[in-house]
């Protein structure tokens, strides 16, 4: 905490007391999203691990063009190899603001923060811009904070796509927001493995910045926690742990595929080359370099379409336009662990490529069977006192299906004769010549062949990556006080929107009002 006040002249040297009233403290924990935090391998002795995953901006370009040179010339065996669940663990050491911002006067400060654990290029600019609007003393601040919740939720909310009724920011929810200190944190986690294990990193790290802020004249009892994509899984689940519901005062979720994405199918399938090339430098341009860490990775498969999805979100259609793929109830045996139909997520080949982990089929399915239990583990359950938004827009194409269509090839020279389309269906990957991008041809050599499997592309509204259906999902839960549906904003950046910061600021407001006050707090 901090406090000014006029000194007086030196002529006067009375004693002089001053009383200073413990301070309500309510921590935020930001919690990014999948590849946002940055990772290292295991320190062993006296190697402290090396970097392996590290999200820096360079040269202020908004990208993390240092990973992305790092990546580019990477095989699926040395991607594999380096992001590997097993010998990979959170990295503290990425770069660091080098301002001031708010209640922090130091780099050390901001380590101390956990902001090294996040990606610089994705989510420092949100968290100094938080940082900024929730702690700065000045009275034009607070009357501009004011004045920005305002002047946003005029005509009942509508003009930020308010889902539910929608009960304005008053004057007085303002003046007790502005009581409160809110340090702002940041927590990464292992993206790679099972989210239950990362819902555990955030139960330690707010257990950890309670105790930290219950020394001095603040006084803490709970925290705030603010997610982006997957990481509102993870605050999900950690609130279910013992103890964890009643020391998170509240959870803002944005962007959270709360029933998963299908582009996590697509992408395992044909890689991003034809989605977003220059991401796919990074994450994988084909099947092959995804699978081979996405398979080994629970976490990954947690952002699959659970059960809770659209049970006929994939499709095969003919040459002529007939679905053949009728809906399937449980895409974990009959999607994600078939490996003898050409269509199922994963093809064994790509398991072990050169130079990875020499991941088996078996270990594939035991992911599966995590991701499976993950998503039953979380299912309709939210905190109590959950607020958030989703993309809803348009213009930012997102597969809400994955839709393969048969398509007539340019015959074979051999002169054979084609299949019929449903014979088609029944085809190994290895028959149907599956190689990991978009189209993929059945018979023949080369792309002369009988039949062409074109990937379509994305057929619905969302934020480019979560579609619309799985973003509004947790809108219709009870514990779930209000929903924003935005527009304007791909997903990876959403936090630089500025409906999306206001949407929180909102949040943020509106759950201060329901925070316990810490029992020492003015007394």
């Amino acid at each position: 905490m901090r406090y000014s006040w006029n000194l007086t002249s030196t002529d006067l040297t009375d004693l002089v007391q001053l009383r200073l009233q413990p301070v309500p403290v309510l921590p935020i924990i930001f919690v990014p999203g999948i590849m946002g935090s940055n990772l290292k391998s295991k320190p062993s002795g006296r190697d402290k691990g090396t970097a392996v995953w590290r999200l820096n901006d360079v040269a202020g370009s908004g990208k993390p063009l240092g990973l992305a040179k790092e990546m580019i010339f990477k095989k699926a065996g040395e991607r594999q190899a380096a992001l590997n669940p097993s010998t990979t663990v959170v990295d503290n050491e990425g770069a660091l603001p080098s301002r001031p911002a708010g209640s922090i006067r130091s780099q050390a400060e901001y380590m101390a923060r956990g902001w090294g654990e996040v990606g610089e290029a994705s989510y420092h600019s949100f968290l100094v811009w938080l940082e900024e609007a929730l702690n700065s003393s000045t009275k034009s601040h607070n009357r501009k904070l004011e004045e920005t919740l305002k002047a946003a939720f005029d005509n009942n909310g509508h003009a930020l796509g308010a889902v539910k009724p929608f009960e304005p920011c008053h004057v007085s929810d303002i003046n007790q927001a502005l009581r409160w200190h809110y340090p702002v944190y940041a927590c990464g986690y292992n993206w790679l493995q099972d989210n239950k294990e990362s819902a555990q990193t955030l139960k330690k790290r707010i257990e950890s910045v309670i105790r930290a802020h219950n020394q001095g004249f603040g006084q803490c009892e709970q925290v705030l926690v603010i997610t982006h994509s997957m990481g509102g899984l993870v605050a999900r689940a950690c609130a279910q742990l013992q103890g964890m519901a009643g020391r998170i005062a509240g959870i803002v979720h944005g962007v959270m595929p709360a029933t998963g994405a299908p582009v996590a199918y697509r992408r395992c399938k044909v890689g991003m080359w034809d989605e977003d090339y220059k991401a796919g430098l990074v994450i994988g341009n084909n099947g092959q370099d995804v699978t081979a860490v996405f398979a080994q990775s629970p976490g990954a498969l947690e952002l699959l379409p659970s059960g809770q999805y659209n049970n006929h979100w994939l499709r095969v259609k003919d040459p002529s336009g007939t679905d053949m793929l009728p809906p399937i109830a449980d895409p974990y045996e009959g999607i994600y662990g078939i490996k003898d139909k050409w269509w199922g997520l994963i093809k064994e080949e790509w398991l072990a490529p050169e130079g990875g982990t020499n991941l088996q089929w078996t270990d594939a399915v035991t992911n599966i069977r995590k991701a499976k239990e993950f998503h039953a583990s979380i299912i309709n359950s939210y905190h109590a006192n959950t607020y958030g938004f989703h993309g809803a827009d348009p213009k930012q194409a997102s597969f809400e299906h994955v839709e393969w269509r048969m398509k007539i090839g340019q015959s074979p020279t051999d002169g054979s004769r084609p299949p019929n389309p449903q014979s088609v269906m029944q085809m190994s990957p290895q028959a149907a010549r599956i190689e990991g991008s978009t189209p993929e041809y059945v018979g023949g050599q080369g792309k002369r062949s009988h039949y062409e499997l074109h990937a379509a592309k994305q057929d619905g509204s969302g934020d480019g990556t979560v579609p619309a259906s799985s973003g509004r999902m947790p809108a219709g839960a009870a514990n779930v006080k209000q929903w924003f549906a935005l527009k304007g904003f791909k997903h990876e950046p959403a936090y630089k929107d500025d409906s999306a910061r206001v949407a929180t600021l909102y949040a943020i407001v509106k759950l201060t009002a329901q925070a316990r006050e810490p029992k020492r707090a003015g007394a």
